[in-house]
């Protein structure tokens, strides 16, 4: 018997039994678009990250405290160790265009005209922090000119919006109050921080001079303003690993260097290195929650190899006269592994769209831009098809190993 003979009589048995074939491919259907899904969501994640780093500019450097060794995180919320005389060792080396600290002022409220925003803190920047920034309206705070800057989401959060000029009441967790004018909203709603882009939120941000937290500085013994974190722009991104070099040379003998709290170590990182760790946290995040959508599939492989040993019993008959009439083994083998197949494709196809569908959904909901794994696709179908064999290869061979005459008897 030809594979084309099989696979008409596969098909006309699939049609033959339309409910318990479409059941029968319903945990495949799950399983592929349970993966495609999953994927979709990294694949789109990782890309709005990586877009989000490389928009921050090429040449940039990140100074903060991190956990010692290879393993160690970005010291999100990482204690406070440079100091004034840091950022002026670091203005000093070669081939440096700007450093920018960054800092966090603790708030309470902001508000306008008796309205008042919740926020738990304001960031604390020089001008250089927005260069290459895109302005909806205005532009960053200077020296001569202090203010505050906002990005839009922030903007919206007032009633009619707040526009450049207006005067906010800023209300420090301690009970304080200032005022302070709008000069500058940003064009997009993410935060232009290397460390605050993953995503919109309303931010704000003022000079340094409204930053107070200090400490002696060992190097001086004068009080200065300390930050926990520092960028550092290179004047030619094409030397940027030499400018890091030069930079970890400068930090070795740093306030910095003795501040950092035991266990931890400064890192420099720059957007290339950024980059590549929080691709590889959301590929494993990927992997492993597209593993538990696997065990759908493992689920659909149980079911299609329980459906075909019902079918070989229900069909014992017809096998026996198929070997009656000169089918072989290898006939009848090759018969019920073709349907099997043809299950495990079936349920691939229409899980694939579906998937998508699901992927669509899901970065919509966390807003997300929707990025697509095309080879996941011809991958979802293949495994698809290798679930149909693998689970059909015992049903078949159990078909095959039928006694004709046993089987004529079978009623």
């Amino acid at each position: 018997m030809d594979v084309g003979e099989s696979l008409r009589m596969s098909v006309r048995t699939i049609r033959g039994h339309k409910l318990r074939s479409v059941l029968t491919t319903l945990g495949i259907v799950i399983g592929i678009a349970a993966v495609i899904t999953f994927v979709t969501l990294g694949v789109s994640l990782k890309a709005e990250i990586v877009g989000e780093f490389s928009e921050s500019g090429a040449n940039s450097i990140f100074l903060l405290p991190a956990p010692s060794g290879e393993g160690g995180g970005f010291g999100f919320g990482a204690q406070a160790v440079f100091t004034e005389h840091d950022l002026a060792q670091l203005r000093a080396a070669e081939g440096v265009r700007a450093v920018v600290p960054v800092g966090s002022i603790p708030v309470s409220a902001v508000g306008r005209d008796n309205e008042s925003v919740a926020t738990s803190d304001m960031t604390a920047t020089s001008p250089a922090q927005f260069d290459g920034a895109e302005f909806a309206a205005g532009g960053p705070f200077t020296e001569r000119r202090p203010g505050l800057v906002v990005n839009r989401e922030a903007a919206r959060q007032f009633p009619g919006n707040l526009s450049v000029g207006d005067e906010v009441t800023v209300t420090h967790r301690n009970g304080s109050q200032f005022d302070i004018a709008v000069v500058g909203i940003l064009a997009n709603d993410t935060s232009v921080s290397g460390f605050g882009g993953f995503g919109s939120g309303p931010s704000f941000y003022l000079p340094t001079e409204y930053y107070d937290q200090v400490v002696e500085s060992p190097s001086t013994g004068e009080s200065q303003r300390v930050y926990p974190q520092v960028t550092v722009v290179a004047e030619n991104p094409g030397e940027i690993a030499t400018v890091k070099d030069r930079v970890q040379r400068s930090l070795a003998s740093s306030d910095a260097a003795q501040l950092v709290p035991q266990g931890y170590e400064i890192s420099a990182r720059t957007n290339e290195d950024i980059v590549e760790r929080i691709g590889n946290v959301v590929d494993r995040l990927t992997q492993f929650v597209t593993g538990i959508a696997v065990i759908s599939l493992l689920v659909g492989a149980i079911g299609i190899a329980n459906i075909m040993l019902v079918s070989v019993r229900e069909r014992t008959r017809e096998i026996g006269i198929m070997k009656a009439v000169g089918a072989t083994n290898r006939d009848v083998l090759q018969l019920f592994l073709v349907e099997a197949t043809l299950l495990g494709l079936l349920g691939a196809l229409v899980g694939t769209p579906l998937g998508v569908l699901g992927g669509y959904i899901v970065t919509q909901y966390a807003d997300l831009p929707l990025t697509l794994a095309y080879q996941w696709f011809a991958l979802a179908i293949g495994i698809g098809v290798l679930v149909g064999i693998v689970a059909g290869l015992y049903p078949a061979w159990s078909a095959a190993r039928v006694d004709p005459i046993d089987a004529l008897r079978y009623e």
